[in-house]
């Protein structure tokens, strides 16, 4: 009896210490998931206002096409730089840096085009003065404000998604489930420098 009751309290203990790592393991993965949920969703909102953007940009094109001696150079480059950005899928399951770096260079080589036909826009007094184009542009310059706000909300669920993964004791769970941290939208290369004003 007096042997009985000696084993009995080791064997609470580990009973004990048992449902406390196994409740522990339960809880970090369900807010694993829930997380990663979170980063999906503002990633579906990112995904749905580039294409959003990508959708205003043929109606744009044809209404440029439709000055005659309009640069084709330029109508190319955002055709081009259109179907280059809307070919990149990036699943929500496989956020790394690499592919959303990837994705993102996509995105500014076609914002970069539309700078370039907007500017172009410039030289045509008619063109400016279309009430098509001037809504269209209203429209994009609308997406655009649409775009930053989704990337940075997208960055703030990422954050708060990988600062949950990498702190002690999650980042011991996180390798056993097979969690990874995710990456985020970074500025773009040079945006650090102040752009040269010549006159």
């Amino acid at each position: 009896m007096q042997k009985m009751k000696k084993l009995l309290i080791p064997i609470l203990i580990l009973a004990v210490v048992g449902i406390f790592i196994y409740t522990k393991a339960v809880g970090t993965y369900n807010t694993f998931v829930q997380a990663e949920e979170q980063v999906s969703g503002q990633w579906a909102e990112v995904e749905t206002q580039y294409q959003r953007r990508a959708d205003l940009i043929p109606n744009l094109v044809n209404t440029v096409k439709g000055y005659a001696d309009f640069e084709q150079e330029t109508l190319t480059g955002v055709i081009e730089a259109r179907s280059k950005a809307t070919s990149i899928n990036v699943d929500a399951n496989n956020l790394s840096p690499e592919n959303l770096q990837q994705f993102q260079q996509a995105q500014e080589q076609l914002s970069g085009a539309l700078s370039r036909l907007l500017v172009t826009v410039e030289r045509y007094p008619d063109l400016k003065a279309n009430q098509n184009f001037l809504d269209l542009q209203a429209q994009l310059e609308g997406t655009e404000n649409r775009i930053a706000v989704a990337r940075r909300n997208f960055n703030q669920e990422v954050v708060a998604y990988n600062t949950t993964l990498r702190t002690f004791p999650n980042n011991l769970f996180a390798g056993w489930y097979g969690f990874e941290t995710k990456g985020k939208f970074e500025a773009a290369a040079g945006a650090e420098n102040a752009p040269t004003v010549e006159f």
